[in-house]
């Protein structure tokens, strides 16, 4: 039944193009319109709200076109992009509380960071090695290039403890080195380094709110945000690993676990049941995008 141009129409189709956006741009301007004819075609009368489950399945139907559309270009090279830039976005989030101690670095971190976004790799890896022998001479108190030493405390509007108050410099090295490898593998490849979007950058403020206790296992306080980020995007790695059989998100999410294991490596004595559980996640969920990649290549094949 055709729904009238009331009110309620009206509140019902802008609730429709909201849904709508988690379809990509160029979906939307060749076949939104078409769609939001069609369900407000057949929505029910007087109704100003789609159902939770028409909702639901406009938001999947959304993603799964998103993931299909990801799946462009070489799967080993967008995947090590994306585990780098998900290192590189952590790797600034965890010095942006310190930025009022050590704001030269902090910033060059914020211009690593944005190289590795942009898919800038051989302007990346120089300051990679540039800000990594920095985090690693501060961990180990040697005054390289300027003066600064622990202790360095957060700004007031972060809180929380000291840098490196609970962990030294092997984690933090270690997921440069990671960085620096895929990036240098990137930059030997043939072809054009990929790009990621600006949805990357949101990441930053909630990591930095979440993690002030940097790299540390020593002490759970304010790792909720970082956990529930990870897993989401491990998640969301499987749920696209399943859609298509295309490697690339299990292949990021290998990238970082590399520099997980490190963390996991410097702070055992000190981890928690804690700790450990999120680790065992993280490699259940990594093992997960895995089999189902493989799973899903083979239901294709066959």
């Amino acid at each position: 039944m055709t729904v009238g141009t009331t009110s309620s129409a009206r509140v019902l189709e802008r609730r429709y193009r909201r849904l709508l956006v988690a379809y990509p741009p160029d979906y939307r301007s060749g076949h939104g319109e078409e769609l939001i004819a069609t369900l407000m075609e057949t929505a029910e009368p007087l109704r100003s709200a789609p159902s939770p489950t028409e909702s639901a399945a406009l938001v999947a139907g959304g993603l799964r076109t998103r993931m299909i559309q990801a799946a462009r270009g070489p799967a080993w090279d967008d995947g090590i992009h994306l585990g780098v830039t998900a290192l590189a976005v952590a790797c600034f989030a965890s010095l942006v509380p310190y930025a009022g101690s050590i704001p030269l670095w902090v910033a060059l971190s914020g211009v690593t960071t944005w190289a590795v976004i942009r898919g800038r790799v051989r302007l990346a890896l120089p300051l990679v090695v540039l800000v990594a022998t920095k985090v690693c001479a501060i961990a180990v108190g040697y005054p390289w290039l300027d003066e600064t030493l622990l202790p360095i405390f957060p700004d007031s509007v972060w809180g929380g403890p000291a840098l490196f108050a609970g962990g030294g410099p092997i984690a933090p090295v270690a997921a440069y080195a990671v960085i620096f490898l895929g990036l240098a593998t990137l930059a030997v490849r043939a072809g054009p380094s990929p790009k990621r979007s600006w949805r990357w950058w949101p990441a930053v403020p909630l990591l930095a709110g979440a993690n002030t206790e940097t790299w540390s296992v020593a002490e759970p306080t304010g790792t909720p945000g970082r956990i529930a980020l990870e897993i989401t995007l491990l998640l969301l790695a499987v749920w696209a690993a399943h859609v298509n059989g295309d490697p690339r998100w299990a292949i990021a999410a290998g990238v970082y676990l590399a520099a997980e294991f490190a963390e996991l490596a410097e702070g055992l004595a000190y981890a928690t049941r804690q700790d450990l559980a999120h680790w065992g996640l993280l490699v259940f969920l990594t093992a997960a995008a895995v089999a189902v990649t493989h799973r899903a290549r083979r239901h294709i094949l066959l």
